[in-house]
């Protein structure tokens, strides 16, 4: 971990002891041969635009069957926090080789429910739907949840104070990153307030859950970094706590959740989810 002065000129962490442990637990398998089809964004700042690494694309692409182990590195760098990562993969047939320069994928895609990924994950339940022979199905559209975490209630900045800032304040203001908080609540919000609206508009609002702690204060269960014991038993706590709350909704004008009435608590509702998804998988058995 570096000094303060450090954290101006270099990332908190070098990610020595990350890369090490990461290279000796996943080697060198790769992303095709995930046991199910994952999703992982991060973003080429060379390029500067998203990389989104899924099993499906690794199995029809060799130059996107990168080692997990890098898509791991590369999903963690989080700016400021890790350094960013860089590798290259080949096409064995053809020679061809692509460089990756990539961090955290959740500057562009910090839900990434809205990602490529999406859209073959929606045809699958569309295709579905038509080999059920026209019968009323729950999942005439894509299926997903979202667990997460963060500091929405704490409302860390305001216009008063940010109003006098300046570019070191924007990029670092009291311990926090205004900047980075900004641009990945905002990718965020964005994909929850498009992505719901799309089910509405399918009239199965039902099938899109996402279920968010959004009341972490202080300076330990809303950090990205803090993981000693302690901590981490605060935080299975959290989410223990959570699955009793009622099943809640964005406000698209607070950016709050709000508890829907009539709908059960989260652990009813992820019981209801997994037969749904269930459900899915048997009906896309049609289709293959």
């Amino acid at each position: 971990m570096t000094s303060f002065v450090g954290e101006l000129t270099g990332p908190k962490y070098d990610g020595k002891y990350l890369r090490t442990v990461i290279n000796q637990q996943l080697g060198d398998v790769t992303s095709k041969e995930n046991l199910t089809n994952v999703l992982i964004p991060a973003f080429d700042i060379k390029l500067l635009q998203p990389v989104i690494f899924s099993t499906n694309d690794a199995k029809e692409n060799s130059l996107k069957n990168a080692r997990i182990a890098d898509v791991c590195l590369s999903t963690s760098a989080a700016p400021t926090f890790l350094p960013a990562h860089y590798f290259e993969t080949k096409d064995a047939a053809t020679g061809e080789i692509r460089s990756f320069d990539l961090i955290d994928g959740g500057v562009a895609a910090n839900n990434p429910v809205n990602t490529n990924g999406y859209k073959p994950h929606y045809q699958g339940g569309v295709e579905a739907e038509k080999q059920s022979n026209g019968q009323q199905t729950n999942t005439g559209a894509v299926t997903r949840h979202r667990w997460l975490g963060e500091a929405k209630k704490e409302q860390k900045y305001n216009a008063a104070t940010a109003s006098e800032w300046g570019l070191l304040n924007w990029v670092y203001d009291n311990g926090k990153m205004p900047l980075l908080d900004v641009y990945c609540d905002a990718s965020s919000d964005t994909v929850d307030f498009h992505v719901s609206s799309l089910f509405q508009c399918f009239g199965t609002q039902g099938n899109y859950l996402r279920i968010q702690e959004d009341s972490l204060t202080g300076d330990h269960a809303a950090s990205m970094d803090i993981s000693t014991m302690e901590n981490m038993q605060k935080l299975v706590e959290i989410g223990t706590n959570l699955l009793k709350e009622p099943v809640s909704r964005v406000d698209l004008e607070t950016g709050r959740f709000q508890k829907i009435e009539g709908e059960g608590t989260n652990e009813e509702a992820l019981v209801e989810f997994a037969k749904l998804l269930s459900q899915e998988r048997k009906l896309r058995s049609l289709i293959n």
